[in-house]
């Protein structure tokens, strides 16, 4: 049995599924604007979905230890993290202007413009980490106020939200050297760097959690702390397999790289710029989302912290394969093969709806059984058996959405999908989710439709606009 697709100009690939699976997870060296599209698509996006599982997994480490602590410290850790969404959108902002320029000029075979481009895009990392870790630190108790945190939860929270800004370069890094690698095609070495930094996050969480041993009993600070060694030491790792390594990889940044060159920074700054607006639009809208459902109480917030904790969970791996399609459209791009980038598009988002459909169906079905994982309290369950079922209702459409979002940036158009969000999100789903909610009585279940219906519309919005096709003359 085999991948079949498009003939290649190379006869001998071996597209068996053997081969394919085998290349997904250890590397591969084959050129991914021709062949089968289904191959190029199994071979980056296995690695990929399992990397953003990786990157799921530490809030979903952090939320079942933590909640053994009680209500308050899920609110600490859900606030934190409803802030926090703004530093993840810098960097796969970022995350984004490095992907689609090391793409474009991967396609192009034009590899040292791909390591230029990587240079200068950890550059601005620097920058953007240096100002955000500083914003964050300062102003700690401020944000959990104007978040309408309780005053126990600001007292306890403190320390957990200024250990994450100040070393907010950990996630901003982590993101930033997984794209390079993703847009050159090197998806397993983007793989093992998540491996390590969750390994070692799920073993130092319950140890400076409880004070398990030698460790010292830190509570709910403690999770800030292991969640920082493990990130830390995956950048510790990308670093190394990006700048240490002698051949064989897809790319590697050399002395001539670092040369500075202001036209390319102003290029990348552009294109990162209109990509982290376009994702801090979409964070922040859930961050709307939390300030919604304080007004119900810490019950109700830390209910809907599980509920939307388990719901990344699984978004995640489906932004893998939308991550696949994005490097395939950068890179046949660069080669001058738009109607392959097209092709690949199509069919990454009809996987990953299907797929998407399933995992919702699931919550729908048994999200007792799920929410039960991380709660017994009655009343917070409740609030994450709803919030599960009803989101579970526009799984489908998001997994199409975010597949047609992220191959807007894989082509280096990073304004059509921030126009999306702008639309979706905040002209359309939070006034809606609060009139829902305090207008017609509905309470948190219905922030909880508005999420699914907005979902929905994302979705037919990005499909509409992608087969208009203006994003084949993207130039980057």
């Amino acid at each position: 049995m085999s991948f079949e697709g498009e003939t290649s100009s190379s006869a001998a690939v071996d597209n068996s599924i053997s081969t394919v699976l085998r290349e997904a997870f250890v590397g591969s060296n084959r050129d991914f604007t021709q062949g089968s599209i289904l191959a190029a698509l199994v071979i980056l996006a296995i690695p990929m979905i399992l990397e953003m599982s990786m990157e799921a997994l530490f809030a979903i480490v952090d939320t079942f230890f933590v909640s053994k602590l009680g209500a308050e410290s899920i609110a600490v850790v859900g606030l934190t993290e409803s802030v926090l969404v703004l530093i993840y959108a810098v960097a796969i902002g970022l995350s984004i202007g490095a992907t689609a320029t090391v793409a474009r000029r991967t396609g192009e075979k034009d590899l040292d413009g791909a390591a230029r481009s990587a240079a200068h895009i950890i550059y601005l990392g620097l920058i953007v980490s240096v100002v955000m870790g500083a914003i964050g630190v300062i102003f700690a108790p401020d944000i959990f106020r104007l978040l309408r945190a309780e005053p126990s939860v600001i007292e306890l929270g403190t320390p957990f939200m200024r250990i994450m800004f100040a070393s907010n370069a950990v996630i901003v890094f982590l993101f930033l050297l997984n794209a390079i690698f993703r847009g050159a095609g090197d998806a397993a070495i983007a793989l093992r760097v998540l491996i390590i930094a969750n390994g070692l996050n799920i073993l130092f969480c319950p140890l400076l959690i409880f004070g398990i041993g030698p460790f010292p009993e830190l509570g709910v600070t403690g999770a800030a702390t292991a969640t920082v060694i493990g990130r830390g030491s995956g950048v510790a790792y990308a670093a190394w397999a990006l700048f240490a390594r002698s051949n064989g990889g897809r790319i590697e940044i050399r002395r001539q790289h670092w040369k500075f060159d202001p036209v390319l920074l102003w290029s990348l700054v552009r294109l990162s710029s209109t990509a982290i607006l376009q994702f801090l639009i979409a964070t922040a809208s859930w961050t709307g989302l939390v300030v919604i459902m304080a007004g119900f109480g810490t019950v109700a917030l830390a209910g809907y912290q599980i509920g939307l904790r388990v719901i990344v969970f699984v978004i995640l791996p489906a932004v893998g394969l939308a991550n696949a399609a994005a490097t395939l459209v950068g890179q046949n791009l660069g080669a001058g093969k738009p109607e392959r980038a097209e092709r690949s598009v199509w069919m990454a988002g009809a996987i990953n709806a299907v797929l998407l459909g399933i995992a919702g169906m699931f919550f729908v079905f048994f999200s007792d059984v799920v929410i039960g994982i991380f709660t017994t309290d009655p009343q917070v369950s409740q609030y994450g058996r709803d919030c599960l079922r009803i989101v579970g209702y526009g799984y489908a459409f998001y997994g199409l959405g975010m597949v047609m979002e992220s191959s807007f940036n894989g082509a280096g158009d990073t304004l059509t999908p921030t126009w999306l969000n702008l639309f979706v999100f905040w002209v359309f789903e939070i006034p809606l989710a609060y009139v829902l909610a305090y207008h017609f009585g509905w309470g948190p279940q219905g922030a909880f439709w508005a999420i699914t219906l907005a979902f929905s519309l994302l979705a037919v919005s990005a499909a509409l606009l992608f087969k208009r096709g203006k994003w084949k003359l993207k130039v980057v």
